[in-house]
């Protein structure tokens, strides 16, 4: 069976039948398509226009389903056309209509929370103050000025339902700010306007307030959590930061009927209490009221993927794209991209607060005429003349590279990236640049559940075999290599950037083998020639006579992550290969500096001394994987976690060769995609 819709706006949600759980159907707006073959209509919360679904929900007999936002609803505003990432499906009622009984009052009043649930509250709540989540999480935070103590006083707008449902009008909040002030005489009244009152979509109640030097009108859009963080005592009417404020243990008078009143855990003004306490006869602590409304009564999506989800999946979404969009913010000018390097940077540099050009052709003399906000953007090394002249003019650089789980493919192939490191601190492979991965290696204390996902990720990869490419196929030793120990040797582009910054000794795959034989001259040597060499797009050929004579085996079209399972070491230069080694267990020695050689870990051929810390893997892994790039899913909105981006390369490849292939057909087919992507509307205004 499914559930029956007849609102387009409802129709139009992505990911609909994920987030209610079940399949639905677009009966028409007169509900005439097949109505007896769905089990429940649905329809939009109290709104007039959900009327005729509850209706015709009536006379079929059919339950009729209230949906509602969650609390926990996405990056943006709604009426920016932000989709929702949880939403609460209510057959009893709607939870901001306190005259009648709701899914969410049911839940808190019979709810019985066992000892998991309430765990998971406890962890969900803590995670939400940790990072100041909201219903809405796209604004900054703001700091009000000190001196005296802060009294929040929460408008909200004209029209909404929750306001007339929860017993209140105009009146109510004329009275709320009068008894703030006559109960808070030497405070400073903060009156905090709505989000989309802030955007000029609606009007508040409190708008119009007469001037008084003790009462301040908040009307910039700021981080509910952040403000209320400021915050000595909250006066709501209904507003949902009501409970957000209780969630920081804030003392909150109610001058309505929320949801989260009635419980013992406000101060409750409203006149209708009394009544409402005979449906609310029990206080209930925090954490079951949470519980209900949060858990229990609400649907979440998995953000990357849009299939059903968790709060923790939510939360962790919420957290992550809130925090990259507070670092980026400005003009960023990416300078001598090519169109398929633009197309490959664009998705993972538009940000709300970016505005995003691109100058093919900028000269070191154009940098004065940029604006003020400028932030030069290059591609990893090149643009040295360009770097020298905005290091002398104080404009602020930020290189990009690719991550370290790429693709499924070569970016020789054209296969275009699932992650990106930005950098504004130097670049990761050049160890003398100052990067911020190595900033970030060098402080970085895990806590414990950064431990335990470090740990998981590292299990992940190794148990599913993700490199960064992820191209090539098994690896069998041959029967000669019995007994000896086996070495592995990644070759690598001899020309590639990498190589020429971090490896200033040792800087040819020949030079590497005669090195590895002089050091092992018993070993069996497993040389692997990199898979952009073998396609015949970049330099680092070994003559066939030259391998013959130092390796015993050459691994041409094997898996990297095989040829490390079937080594007792691994010898590079500075190959992410001796990373995914460490991942595997295996000894590691680097001839050159990469970013995880140096901290304790590898055997270093070539000297690090200003890298004094030894790391724990788990905070190399953690660090590297989790911290330091951007990942992103085809398709996907915001930025995703590297285990989304494992789960994507695994179902890629798993079974199956990696897809689209390497020919000029099927490179230039990738590139005219990419393409099309870059050049899509609203690229240059970093939406």
């Amino acid at each position: 069976m499914t559930i029956g819709i007849l609102s387009r706006g409802i129709r139009r949600i992505p990911h609909l039948d994920a987030l209610l759980g079940e399949d639905t159907r677009w009966l028409g707006r007169a509900g005439a398509c097949q109505p007896r073959t769905v089990r429940a209509i649905a329809g939009w919360g109290r709104k007039a226009s959900a009327e005729r679904a509850r209706a015709l929900a009536a006379k079929l007999g059919k339950p009729f389903i209230a949906l509602e936002d969650g609390f926990l609803r996405s990056l943006d505003l709604a009426v920016t056309g932000a989709a929702p990432l949880s939403m609460l499906c209510d057959a009893v009622g709607i939870y901001y209509d306190a005259t009648q009984p709701s899914a969410v009052e049911d839940a808190i009043r019979d709810g019985n929370p066992g000892a998991a649930e309430l765990a998971d509250a406890q962890r969900a709540m803590a995670l939400i103050v940790r990072h100041r989540l909201s219903k809405y999480n796209h604004a900054p935070d703001v700091t009000l000025p000190g001196g005296r103590p802060r009294v929040l006083v929460i408008d909200q707008t004209e029209g909404d339902r929750s306001v007339a449902l929860g017993g209140a009008g105009p009146q109510t909040f004329a009275a709320m700010l009068d008894a703030a002030r006559r109960e808070h005489p030497d405070a400073q009244i903060v009156v905090k306007t709505h989000p989309d009152v802030v955007a000029d979509r609606r009007r508040g109640y409190l708008s119009a307030i007469a001037a008084d030097p003790n009462v301040t009108l908040l009307a910039t859009d700021c981080s509910p959590l952040g403000l209320l963080a400021q915050c000595d005592h909250v006066y709501a009417v209904t507003s949902q930061m009501g409970f957000e404020a209780l969630l920081l243990g804030k003392p909150v008078t109610c001058f309505g009927l929320p949801w989260y009143a009635g419980w013992g855990l406000t101060d409750d003004r409203h006149p209708g209490i009394a009544g409402l306490r005979e449906r609310r006869p029990a206080p209930r602590s925090l954490a079951q009221l949470f519980a209900a409304a949060y858990l229990r009564c609400t649907r979440y999506l998995h953000p990357a993927t849009g299939r059903p989800g968790t709060i923790f999946d939510v939360i962790d979404w919420l957290a992550h794209n809130k925090a990259l969009r507070g670092m980026d913010r400005g003009t960023w000018v990416c300078a001598g991209m090519s169109l398929w390097k633009q197309a490959v940077v664009t998705p993972f540099l538009r940000q709300p607060g970016v505005t995003l050009r691109f100058a093919r052709r900028l000269r070191p003399g154009d940098l004065q005429r940029l604006p003020a906000d400028a932030t030069l953007v290059v591609w990893g090394s090149r643009q040295r003349a360009l770097r020298i002249a905005a290091a002398a003019l104080g404009i602020p650089l930020v290189r990009v590279e690719d991550g370290f789980v790429r693709s499924a493919g070569l970016g020789s192939d054209l296969h275009g990236p699932l992650s990106l490191a930005i950098d504004g601190g130097g670049i990761y492979y050049d160890p003398a640049s100052g990067s911020r991965l190595e900033a970030l290696l060098a402080t970085t204390v895990l806590d414990s559940e950064q431990q335990a996902r470090a740990e998981r990720l590292r299990d992940m990869l190794v148990r599913l075999r993700i490199s960064k490419y992820n191209v090539g196929g098994a690896f069998t030793l041959h029967p000669a290599a019995a007994r000896r120990r086996v070495v592995l040797v990644p070759g690598q582009v001899e020309d590639d950037a990498s190589v020429l910054a971090g490896s200033p000794h040792v800087r040819t795959n020949l030079a590497l083998l005669q090195a590895v034989r002089a050091i092992r001259p018993d070993a069996w040597i497993v040389y692997k020639p990199h898979p952009d060499v073998l396609a015949g797009n970049r330099a680092g050929r070994v003559e066939q006579a030259d391998a013959a004579r130092l390796a015993d085996q050459i691994a041409v079209g094997a898996n990297i992550s095989a040829c490390i399972a079937a080594a007792d070491e691994v010898h590079t230069m500075t190959s992410l290969a001796g990373f995914e080694a460490l991942l595997q267990g295996k000894a590691v020695h680097c001839h050159g500096g990469p970013f995880y050689a140096g901290w304790g870990l590898t055997v270093d051929h070539f000297p690090l001394p200003h890298r004094t810390r030894v790391l724990p893997l788990a905070t190399l892994v953690y660090v590297a994987l989790c911290s330091y790039p951007r990942y992103r899913l085809p398709g996907g909105a915001g930025f995703c976690t590297v285990e989304d981006v494992v789960a994507h390369l695994h179902a890629q490849t798993s079974g199956a060769a990696v897809q689209g292939g390497s020919g000029w057909t099927a490179r230039r087919w990738r590139k005219l995609t990419q393409l099309a992507a870059a050049l899509a509307p609203g690229r240059r205004a970093g939406r």
